[in-house]
């Protein structure tokens, strides 16, 4: 027994995630409800380029930090459209972000840009907004921390199908994402112009 908990303790990332794994199967064998559809659809999966992560000439403490704290941030590299509620919106190209949120710990089992990536980008698009943009330039008006986050649940569950798992992101968002939330708030940045097929625009 002392073994078992020795190599748990040492391999506790593992451990985490094979409970977590565990949990999420117990849940989804007796847990009948349906997901809350909001009829999500898109044609093409959305372009996106990485983004170099600043480590050169921050000297060996500020490259270190930065590797091991650091978050790879994605630019999108062309408009991608989509449609939920009835609804046709956008994300323009040249939005930066980072992908789902994912502790580090976890990472290694779930990518930031895995089977989370498009509710993610959605979500942080919506969080740096308060809003999402239509296709014709307008937005859905501003909508709450609690919208954004049930939004990317529902779209998650809806492309990738894994309950639990969407919602153990979506409590982690309430828990925390009000970090984030604060931050874009104290920023203020207002929402760029929409050009469609020119991505954002200040002008």
């Amino acid at each position: 027994m002392d073994f078992i908990l020795s190599l748990a303790m040492q391999f506790w990332p593992m451990t985490v995630f094979i409970i977590l794994v565990i949990i999420g199967f117990i849940i989804n064998l007796f847990d009948k409800r349906k997901p809350n559809v909001i009829g999500f659809t898109y044609k093409d999966y959305p372009h996106m380029k990485p983004i170099r992560i600043p480590t050169k000439g921050k000297g060996f403490w500020g490259a270190l930090k930065l590797w091991v704290f650091g978050t790879r941030h994605w630019e999108v590299t062309k408009d991608f459209h989509y449609r939920f509620s009835g609804q046709d919106l956008v994300i323009p190209k040249g939005f930066k972000f980072d992908g789902a949120s994912v502790p580090k710990f976890l990472a290694q089992f779930l990518s930031p840009v895995g089977v989370l990536l498009i509710g993610g980008l959605v979500h942080d698009y919506g969080y740096k907004y308060e809003t999402l943009l239509k296709k014709d330039g307008t937005t859905v008006g501003k909508k709450s921390q609690k919208w954004m986050d049930e939004v990317f649940r529902d779209i998650n569950i809806e492309i990738n199908g894994f309950y639990f798992l969407n919602y153990l992101a979506y409590w982690a968002l309430r828990l925390g994402g009000w970090v984030a939330w604060n931050k874009h708030r104290d920023a203020n940045e207002g929402i760029p112009k929409y050009l469609s097929g020119k991505g954002r625009t200040d002008k």
